[in-house]
């Protein structure tokens, strides 16, 4: 059980006395108040956990090996930075497997060394093998990973307007483009470590601005007008950036929780941009807000009963989220309990949630061709969840294996089977093809037409482009340095003649680092395809641009500011939907 910072001195006779023979460090107690000396306070909101030391209630487990109180607090950082997204706060598991105290002890601290230092080509990254953990870091989390989690605060309306700031109000805002960038074409990308984004000009392949953002961005939104643009962080850190600026910038944000992956705004008509809506991982819950202040204006929990044995989840955490453009809904995924909300916004004071049970774990997903219909992964039930957006129901649920993770997946018209939807996975090479076109292919809508082998597993994302003939396929959490730098790209109109291998970390020519390539991205027009060359904090990164047509090497952009890129958004291409 956890222990209060009340009962400090007590917990610390108790332990004394427990352990007055041994000679192992003095294992962990409740975490004292701290400014965290030696932490800067912008490394504190960029890079610190979002289970922040001074909050957490720390425990002490029985069997656990032994960790002082500073062991704890750096493998709490570690875990939320590296292990959480998959893992879960409290461990349970979704897409990566449960890590509870009933089954890591039973592995032991070699076990789970051997398994965080060399991965598995199921999706586990080689942390170790990487170079993204020291050996001192695989044994601190080996042997974290047996105690219990530390049980994270809630996070209400209270703590999210202390947090939230209108920098530069609307009203004070550029009434037109202030810069000469062609907008329409730009990137905005992740730098993970850093806790930024960068704009980068498509065009010009010139930096216009880096963002100072939350930690590890997970993705980036663009408004209905294409001005502005919404990133959210593991930390929960939600900045709203305005590209009329003559320097794009924050111009609002907020902290929605403690830790987060979704943001959206609204996009049917007449309610463009009027709202904008984030989900976090935890607390388990999501917000509504004011689209051009990020104003927080209402909080629903995701807790509840699970889909398939009606069981209380006690962390239900809320994945992608997309916005309908049939009705005014936003369609929120409940990762843990497998429901599929859409949430009508018309009215929040009367808030209308249809629940559409699919199954677990709900995780990433995106819109077929004609965007009615939303496609999802159930990824450890190996199904793809189908929403009819304009009816409000559930389609099919296809099978798919093994843990699928298509990002937004990928639209193309198959030579043989017409229209389809792309997903690749974490837990083998294949890349399957589902039918998305009802109405002139109906015999083979919503089915698994064809499967084809890519490089192996731990895809993370597949991308195409109505102008190309190409499919992209990534494998950045493979543990082959081989597959991992590479791509595998398919012609769309012969997919099964297999797939040509591109060199894409060779071609970045960086030095030491993991170099894992991922997140193809197109360009406006289609005729490139951009990717992020993530390699650590401390090694040389790159973003690769290669011709889409000719599949050779176009262009390389190298700088120093460009930390640990990893998610890519084309503006033009994610207000239109277009993968």
């Amino acid at each position: 059980m956890p222990i209060p910072f009340k009962r400090r001195s007590l917990a610390l006779l108790m332990l004394s006395a427990a352990l007055a023979t041994a000679s192992a460090p003095t294992p962990v107690i409740a975490a004292e108040k701290s400014e965290h000396p030696g932490t800067t306070p912008g490394e504190l909101r960029y890079k610190g956990a979002p289970i922040p030391e001074q909050e957490a209630k720390q425990v002490i487990t029985p069997g656990a090996p032994a960790l002082t109180e500073a062991e704890f607090n750096r493998a709490t950082k570690l875990y939320f930075e590296r292990c959480a997204g998959c893992h879960g706060v409290l461990r349970k598991g979704a897409t990566g497997k449960p890590l509870t105290p009933d089954i890591t002890q039973k592995k032991g601290v070699d076990y789970l060394k051997v398994f965080i230092n060399y991965g598995s080509p199921a999706g586990m990254p080689n942390w170790g093998t990487s170079g993204e953990f020291t050996q001192q870091d695989v044994d601190l989390m080996a042997r974290f990973l047996q105690h219990e989690p530390p049980q994270p605060p809630e996070f209400g309306m209270e703590q999210m307007k202390a947090t939230w700031k209108v920098l530069v109000p609307p009203e004070r805002r550029p009434t037109r483009k202030m810069n000469d960038v062609n907008i329409e074409n730009l990137f905005s990308i992740t730098l993970r470590d850093s806790g930024e984004v960068a704009l980068i000009d498509g065009d010009s392949k010139e930096i216009v601005s880096i963002v100072k953002t939350g930690y590890a961005v997970h993705i980036s939104r663009l408004s209905s007008s294409g001005r502005y643009v919404l990133t959210i962080g593991r930390d929960a850190l939600i900045n709203l950036i305005d590209l009329w600026m003559a320097k794009p910038d924050t111009v609002a944000q907020i902290k929605v929780g403690l830790e987060a992956r979704s943001v959206e705004t609204s996009k049917y008509k007449g309610y463009e941009d009027k709202y904008a809506i984030a989900g976090s991982y935890w607390p388990p819950q999501y917000v509504i807000m004011n689209g051009d202040t990020l104003e927080p204006l209402k909080i629903v929990s995701t807790r509840g009963m699970t889909v398939d044995t009606q069981e209380y989840h006690p962390e239900p955490r809320v994945a992608a989220i997309v916005a309908s453009h049939e009705n005014p809904d936003f369609i929120v995924n409940v990762k843990e309990t497998g429901k599929i909300l859409l949430v009508d916004y018309s009215d929040i004071e009367a808030l209308k949630v249809t629940t559409i049970p699919a199954a677990r774990f709900l995780h990433d997903g995106g819109w077929d061709r004609t965007l009615r219909y939303f496609l999802t992964a159930a990824n450890k039930s190996n199904k793809v969840a189908v929403v009819d957006s304009k009816e409000r129901k559930l389609t099919a649920l296809v099978d798919v294996t093994e843990i699928p993770h298509p990002g937004r997946g990928a639209n193309l018209v198959d030579p043989e089977f017409g229209p389809v939807w792309v997903t690749s996975a974490l837990g083998n090479e294949n890349v399957t093809f589902i039918g998305t076109d009802p109405v002139k292919h109906p015999q083979h809508a919503w089915k698994a037409v064809r499967v084809l082998k890519g490089q192996g597993g731990g895809s993370l994302f597949v991308k195409s482009h109505p102008k190309s003939r190409n499919l992209w396929v990534d494998t950045p959490l493979n543990p082959d340095t081989k597959i991992s730098q590479s791509v595998a790209v398919f012609d769309v109109d012969k997919p099964d003649q297999g797939f040509d291998v591109l060199p894409i970390a060779e071609w970045a020519g960086l030095g030491d680092g993991a170099k894992r390539v991922v997140q193809p991205e197109y360009n406006k027009e289609g005729t490139e395809v951009w990717f992020s060359v993530w390699s650590g904090k401390e090694d040389e990164s790159a973003i690769v641009i290669v011709d889409d047509k000719t599949r050779k090497l176009k262009h390389v952009i190298k700088d120093k500011r460009l930390v640990t890129p990893t998610g890519k958004f084309n503006v033009h291409n994610t207000v239109h939907d277009v993968y």
